[in-house]
């Protein structure tokens, strides 16, 4: 093991004093050089003052996305009523949106409150599989959710005998067998390359590419991989989700009563505002890492909504436009009342 004194600061008095001292492990034929952790900045340009305000309003919105996913899982096990494919996927969504929560908001929150930045090499490239693999799933399910109400909508007659519990069973292990086969090489391709530069991560949690950008050797593998992942899975995944929306939009024109178009169509809000707030932060994150410059506040900041948003958003969503689940909610909260 060695050590990097990295970089030099001005310590106020005309002299310059290292800012950390951080140890960097060295493979055995010496050509590779992995640091022992990586540092999480935070958000960029904030003090630790504000970093420590910042963890209470986390912890709210992860005891949030917690309770309110876990109360979705949960009502839906219990009512068999609700053992229907939408619900099924809904159960789906919210199991990965709270393991999606636990991955990230404790340790942002441990980042804030204490201000110890260092993650060690394997746990940050752990946290990376786990974010952008259950990332993936997440897509995949509003994919699948997409085409539920696409048959509902334009085939109901078929609905109940395309979309079977088997069938259901088979998408669900499909959406996991996916994200976890295309991420899977993502940690061996970072432990190829060499980190001999500043090993300060500018995100409060580990992505692919914020990791790719500390390297001091090639990464083209790392980039054309990325892209293909990106372009393959959600690329793909939000095309057949917005053409799925076109054809729904196309039926719901075309029925006779202006009643029954607003009834099809108000089954399908839910679920767009789940797309909405998945989708538009993660193709927005990808245009501006591969068009702008250096990692910026703006890319923390989007990067926080794509990850933090859609756990916390979509069981409020969902719990209030939801009949079945918004009656059963109350009626547990009037029994514990009494």
């Amino acid at each position: 093991m060695m050590f990097l004194l990295f970089p030099f600061i001005d310590s106020g008095l005309g002299m310059q004093k290292p800012q950390l001292l951080v140890p960097v492990m060295a493979a055995p034929n010496r050509t590779l050089v992995h640091p022992a952790y990586f540092l999480l900045v935070g958000i960029p340009g904030l003090g630790p003052d504000v970093h420590f305000w910042l963890a209470f309003p986390l912890c709210f919105m992860y005891v949030l996305a917690t309770l309110g996913n876990l109360a979705i899982v949960l009502i839906i096990r219990v009512e068999r009523r609700l053992h229907e494919p939408v619900y099924l996927f809904l159960a789906m969504l919210s199991t990965i949106d709270l393991v999606l929560s636990s991955v990230t908001m404790p340790k942002m929150a441990s980042l804030f409150l204490t201000g110890i930045q260092e993650i060690e090499f394997n746990v940050c490239l752990a946290q990376m599989f786990l974010i952008h693999a259950l990332s993936a799933m997440e897509s995949a399910i509003l994919l699948a959710m997409a085409f539920d109400r696409f048959v509902a909508i334009c085939h109901p007659l078929r609905h109940a005998s395309v979309l079977t519990g088997p069938t259901v069973a088979k998408i669900g292990l499909a959406a996991l067998t996916r994200g976890f086969i295309f991420f899977f090489p993502l940690p061996f391709i970072l432990k190829r390359l060499s980190y001999c530069q500043t090993h300060t991560v500018t995100h409060s949690f580990c992505l692919h590419q914020d990791i790719m950008k500390l390297s001091c050797t090639d990464t083209t593998v790392n980039v054309v991989y990325g892209l293909f992942v990106i372009l393959s899975v959600m690329g793909v995944d939000s095309l057949f989700v917005g053409f799925s929306y076109i054809l729904i939009l196309r039926a719901v024109l075309e029925l006779s009563s202006q009643g029954a178009a607003l009834k099809a169509f108000n089954t399908c809000i839910s679920h767009l505002c789940a797309v909405l707030v998945f989708y538009v932060p993660l193709i927005g994150l990808s245009v501006v890492h591969r068009l702008s410059g250096p990692t910026s506040l703006l890319h923390v900041i989007m990067a926080n909504i794509y990850l933090l948003l859609p756990p916390v958003v979509n069981p409020i969503v969902y719990g209030a436009r939801t009949k079945e689940i918004r009656s059963r909610v109350l009626h547990m909260f009037s029994q514990d009342s009494r």
